[in-house]
């Protein structure tokens, strides 16, 4: 049985006087593929940022392996080392190269030798289609090689978990696609994947488990398979419906 890697454990959080999450409970083993799904607003974004601590969370806890994060004496910026996040907004260094973009991380962070963080750079750009663009800077690249690179440059974090945020939502269709065979090389890896989205046909490609957010909640959890063909809540077939037509 795959051991857990990333556990929240009722984790609350309200901004003012919304409570945005309310009380989630959630288990992610090593190598699985869970997608978050439900409408706008429903706490997905905030959740990721919880579980990078991008967000502090006013009660429950999140354990990473076998220690708490949650925890005030918790090392932040270790934690992040090993849960990377990727947002839609791409947030690329524009005055770096792409290459210096992904070297930045493990020379800085992790201590990697500049010639071996640079090696494994351009071993990823080769893996993604991009190495022509290792000198490029990032306002001559399209959306989605931004993107790729984004992703990229968490990878060479060498995290454990791999938190995405809607990361395909900003993109013009003819280039998701290209970002798409990404997180599918990732799993067909064994990277873990938290990643919240709206393409729903690629949710049921390629979660192991999907997870329906509801005003706050977890509302459903089950595999693709159950979820879009035999959902239990009444939510999750009305969003479902109105989602998918």
């Amino acid at each position: 049985m795959a051991e857990t890697v990333l556990r929240a454990d009722a984790v609350r959080k309200s901004f003012g006087d919304q409570e945005v999450l309310k009380g989630i409970d959630l288990e992610v083993t090593q190598g699985e593929v869970i997608c978050l799904i439900g409408a706008s607003g429903s706490g997905k974004s905030t959740l990721l940022r919880c579980l990078n601590l991008l967000e502090q969370v006013d009660d429950g806890d999140i354990w990473l392996d076998d220690q708490e994060i949650t925890d005030p004496r918790i090392d932040v910026d270790k934690v992040r080392r090993s849960v990377g996040i990727v947002f839609q907004a791409y947030n690329l260094f524009p005055h770096l190269s792409v290459l210096d973009n992904i070297v930045l991380g493990p020379v800085k962070a992790l201590g990697h030798k500049r010639a071996d963080a640079h090696d494994q750079a351009v071993e990823l750009l080769d893996r993604i289609g991009l190495a022509d663009k290792a000198k490029a800077y990032p306002d001559a690249l399209s959306g989605g090689q931004q993107q790729r690179v984004a992703l990229v440059r968490a990878m060479a974090m060498q995290p454990k978990v791999l938190l995405l945020d809607e990361i395909t939502s900003a993109l013009d269709p003819m280039l998701v696609g290209d970002v798409l065979d990404v997180i599918r090389a990732l799993r067909s890896e064994g990277m873990t994947i938290v990643m919240a989205t709206h393409e729903m046909s690629f949710a049921r490609e390629i979660a192991d488990r999907v997870v329906f957010l509801c005003e706050g909640q977890i509302e459903e959890i089950g595999t693709p398979e159950q979820i879009f063909t035999a959902p239990r809540s009444p939510r999750t077939a009305e969003f479902l419906t109105r989602y998918l037509g």
